[in-house]
C-alpha cells in the first residue's frame, strides 16, 4: 500500500520514514532541537510563570485542581497558549529544524495556526493532569487534514511516570472525525468509547520531537512523579488550506464556546477570524489565513 498522499509530493523523507508516517499518522526525530534552545523556553516560561516579565503576548491557562493558598509559579500553570507573537517562543515555532521537517509533511507555504508550551505539575488531580484521547482537526476549521500537521517537543525526558504522549498507530486513516465530548474536567475534550484501542507510548529525550496527523487519536497520561513534564508544540498549515463552516457539524459546540471565550478575552470575532488571528506565516507567500473578514 502507497502512503504518498500523507507527504507532500517533494518531500525529502527518505522512503522508510514516508511509508511510516503515512501508516502510523506520526514520526519521532531524536535530537531535533538543541538543548540550550530548551533551556530558552523553559527559562521564558518560567519568567512568565513567575511574573518576572510583563512583555510576553501570550495566554495563560491555569489548572483549576491547583488554585489554592501557597501554589504559585510553575505549581499552577497547566500552560501557555498562543504564543506565536511571544518573540523568544515563537523561535520554536519558526525553528528550522521543526520547520524543515513539517515543509516535508505539508509543503513549502506554511502558517503555525495554534501554539502550546504545555506543563504538568507535580501533585495535580489526575483527571485535570491527563488528556483524553482527542483528534486535533476537531478544533481546526480549515482543510485538507494532510496539509496540517503538529510538531511536539519534549523539554525533558517523558514517559509514563510523567505523562508521556501517547497515540493510536494508524487511526488518522479512518478519515473520520470522532465525536468529542467534554469531559469531567475543563481543560480538554476527548472522544469516548475508544479507550480499548490499542496504544503507543512515545518515551522521549529532551529535544526530541514526534510529528503527526491531525486525525491520530492521541493524548497523554497523568503526571505522577514530583517533578513537572513540559512539552512544547505547535500546529501548522498549508497557507492556501481552505476554511469550511463547522455549523451543524460536531465542531459546533466548541465552535461556541471558543467564540464565546473571545468575547471574554478580547472582542468577539468569528470563528474562522478568530484562527487567522493567531496565526502567523512561517515560510512562503501569504495565503488565506492572512485575509481576514472573509466570513462564510
Amino acid at each position: 500500500m502507497s502512503y504518498k498522499n500523507y507527504v507532500h509530493e517533494n518531500s525529502r523523507f527518505s522512503e522508510d520514514q514516508k511509508q511510516f508516517y503515512g501508516k502510523n499518522g506520526y514520526l519521532l526525530i531524536k535530537n531535533n532541537v538543541a538543548p540550550d534552545l530548551i533551556d530558552r523556553f523553559s527559562s521564558r516560561f518560567l519568567d512568565i510563570c513567575n511574573g518576572n516579565t510583563n512583555d510576553f503576548a501570550a495566554r495563560i491557562v491555569k489548572n483549576p485542581s491547583l488554585k489554592k493558598i501557597g501554589i504559585q509559579g510553575q505549581y499552577v500553570v497547566n500552560k501557555i497558549q498562543e504564543f506565536l507573537y511571544d518573540d523568544i517562543l515563537w523561535e520554536y515555532a519558526s525553528h528550522p529544524a521543526i520547520v524543515d521537517v513539517i515543509e516535508n509533511i505539508i509543503g513549502p507555504n506554511i502558517t503555525a495556526v495554534h501554539s502550546m508550551l504545555i506543563n504538568k505539575p507535580p501533585d495535580s488531580d489526575p483527571d485535570f493532569s491527563l488528556h483524553p484521547l482527542h483528534q486535533d482537526l476537531q478544533y481546526f476549521p480549515f482543510r485538507p487534514a494532510n496539509r496540517i500537521a503538529a510538531s511536539w517537543t519534549a523539554m525533558e525526558r517523558v514517559d509514563q511516570s510523567n505523562g508521556c504522549l501517547y497515540v493510536v498507530p494508524g487511526s488518522h486513516l479512518d478519515g473520520i472525525l470522532y465525536k468529542h465530548e467534554t469531559s469531567k474536567h475543563t481543560l480538554y475534550d476527548g472522544v469516548q468509547g475508544k479507550e480499548h484501542l490499542e496504544k503507543v507510548h512515545v518515551v522521549m529525550e529532551k529535544g526530541d520531537t514526534v510529528f503527526f496527523h491531525p486525525l491520530l487519536l492521541h493524548g497523554s497520561g497523568p503526571n505522577s512523579t514530583k517533578g513537572f513534564r513540559k512539552a512544547i508544540s505547535c500546529h501548522y498549515a498549508d497557507t492556501n488550506c481552505y476554511f469550511i463552516d463547522v455549523r451543524g457539524t460536531d465542531q459546533e459546540d466548541l465552535m461556541k464556546r471558543i467564540e464565546e471565550l473571545s468575547v471574554k478575552l478580547s472582542a468577539p470575532l468569528h470563528y474562522v477570524d478568530i484562527w487567522k488571528a493567531k496565526s502567523r506565516l512561517v515560510r512562503g507567500p501569504p495565503g488565506n489565513f492572512q485575509k481576514l473578514d472573509s466570513h462564510l
